[in-house]
């Protein structure tokens, strides 16, 4: 993608989410079951928060996760490019979380934050909301303190990308008829810009960034940051709230469609 497609992208993508903002809050709120069952639980764990911590929640959408970390005793600071996301944190906050409208591919903006201010970041679902992640990556190394950690959570880009089908199979063996739940991939390596609408009826589609392990880890390990965290997540067994009959929740226990990760900067 060339530069001027990267900045258009990032602008549809901009709209997008200021012309969702509203639906999003009301619906997402204060989370739902992927962020009940596969993002929070393994984003809390490897961020492993301490009390007075100073976190940057990168993306922050409506705060949800800002709100929870501040919860836990963290002093944070969040932004998101959509003035719209960043106006319903706002009006949620009883935390005095300092919430910023900021660019995440600027990486003058990012900058600005302070460089080593931070002892952890988290970017929780949007790091295929970005039209490129360089700059983010590039800035978090000056950002967080040595030692501070960077925990992000995406789309598992191996099993719920835009090249997969989610498939059933009815089976009759030995008398009995059986309902095999699988994906079907047909592309991964080769990055992607597809358009989605993230929950049922959302009023824009926005446009989603694929990209392979080796360019999402790869990006981080190139900016100086170091791997020592890695999560799989999936529905548990018991769990069937799915809307309609292939949702990930109730049929996909051993399909992760979420990956956590848990990256450092060099240090004490």
């Amino acid at each position: 993608m060339t530069d001027p497609d990267r900045r258009d992208a990032n602008r549809q993508a901009r709209r997008a989410w200021d012309g969702n903002a509203g639906f999003w809050d009301r619906r997402m709120g204060e989370g739902n079951d992927f962020v009940e069952h596969l993002t929070w639980p393994s984003s809390e764990r490897l961020l492993a928060l301490r009390p007075g911590e100073r976190v940057l929640d990168a993306a922050c959408g409506n705060g949800l996760t800002s709100r929870r970390m501040a919860a836990r005793g963290a002093a944070v600071t969040a932004f998101d490019f959509s003035e719209e996301m960043i106006r319903h944190a706002r009006e949620r906050d009883r935390e005095g979380i300092d919430y910023r409208v900021l660019d995440g591919t600027d990486m003058g903006a990012l900058l600005s934050l302070g460089e080593g201010s931070f002892d952890a970041a988290l970017c929780a679902m949007a790091l295929f909301d970005m039209a490129e992640i360089d700059p983010l990556y590039q800035a978090l190394v000056r950002l967080l303190r040595p030692g501070g950690r960077f925990v992000f959570s995406v789309l598992h880009p191996c099993f719920n990308n835009p090249y997969t089908t989610h498939t059933a199979e009815l089976q009759d063996r030995d008398g009995e008829t059986t309902t095999t739940y699988s994906m079907k991939v047909a592309g991964y390596l080769s990055d992607a810009v597809t358009r989605a609408r993230a929950i049922p009826h959302q009023p824009e589609p926005q446009p989603l960034f694929h990209r392979p392990l080796q360019e999402l880890l790869g990006t981080g390990l190139r900016a100086g940051l170091v791997l020592d965290g890695l999560e799989e997540t999936s529905f548990p067994p018991e769990l069937e709230t799915g809307t309609f009959g292939l949702s990930w929740s109730g049929r996909f226990h051993q399909i992760p469609p979420v990956l956590v990760a848990r990256m450092r900067v060099p240090g004490p």
